[in-house]
């Protein structure tokens, strides 16, 4: 008999749908701001097909860059290789790359655009704590990330938002420099960008609390149907929460705007961050995979 919890996730495939048409609305927003400046029909479209290539090819790899994670081959880490290749072989999924992060905060995160051009991503220090078990459990619930496609949502909408906080403060500064009538002129425009820019955030900022709770739960899930083994990453996911405890908050600070990637976010006692979480509780997540494995006896 198939449990509730080992049939396929159709929630998730609605709420990627969902997603990837306020993503839609955010291209729209921005062509059309191109055309309130006054380009041209040709000039908006060189723009705006560089920046859609640019996001498209360069998101994952900035996503990488910020984490400091680097690809990793199998004579580095063998039986880091050897563990995503037995879960993928049982599978049936295209191997992604591997990539590792020296740090002492223990996580883990997929990125990429699809299940040919993706990377699962450890630090150092989950591979200090975890057992294989848990480690193959953690693996799991990133490769459902990949084979769900809900991680490509997650890169694009981050990347949107990360370029429209950037503008946002640039041009809140930039406005303390303005001076005489010709500057008075173009403060009209600035103040135009500074709000299209906030627009842009916001809908990327709800874009990504609209999945990333959802996207959790189904990823714990995918990585029990996967392994057999819900147990073992309820296991990691205590070990992962235990261990954050005991980090420094300068420390997770600096890695707070890959929250929405990790498999338990990094979130330090200080910061807002507590109010608008990208995860679920860690202990409804462990109760739900603890109910699967008692569902299977």
């Amino acid at each position: 008999m198939q449990h509730p919890w080992q049939k396929r996730d159709t929630g998730i495939t609605v709420r990627i749908i969902f997603c990837l048409s306020l993503l839609a609305l955010l291209y729209i927003i921005f062509i059309a701001v191109l055309a309130r400046v006054g380009l041209g029909f040709f000039p908006i479209l060189i723009i705006s097909a560089g920046f859609i290539l640019a996001q498209w090819f360069f998101s994952d790899k900035i996503v990488l860059w910020s984490s400091g994670a680097r690809i990793v081959s199998r004579d580095q880490y063998p039986s880091l290789h050897s563990m995503v290749e037995r879960i993928i072989s049982r599978n049936d999924m295209p191997k992604p790359k591997i990539a590792v992060a020296p740090s002492r905060i223990p996580n883990a995160f997929a990125t990429g655009k699809g299940p040919h051009s993706s990377v699962v991503a450890v630090t150092t220090g989950i591979l200090e704590i975890l057992d294989d078990d848990e480690l193959e459990g953690v693996l799991a619930h990133e490769l459902t990330h990949i084979k769900n496609r809900d991680v490509m949502v997650i890169t694009l909408a981050s990347l949107f938002s990360t370029i429209a906080f950037q503008i946002m403060q640039f041009g809140y500064f930039g406005s303390f420099y303005s001076y005489g009538d010709r500057d008075r002129n173009n403060g009209g425009a600035i103040i135009i960008i500074i709000l299209v820019a906030f627009i842009t955030w916001l809908i990327s900022f709800f874009i990504i609390r609209a999945i990333s709770r959802y996207r959790e739960y189904s990823a714990d899930r995918g990585s029990a149907q996967m392994t057999g083994k819900p147990a073992k990453l309820a296991n990691a996911l205590m070990k992962i929460s235990g261990t954050m405890n005991r980090v420094p908050d300068r420390d997770l600070r600096q890695v707070e705007g890959l929250n929405a990637f990790f498999i338990i976010p990094a979130i330090s006692s200080s910061t807002f961050a507590n109010l608008f979480s990208t995860h679920p509780p860690v202990e409804k997540r462990i109760q739900r995979l603890l109910d699967m494995e008692a569902s299977m006896y």
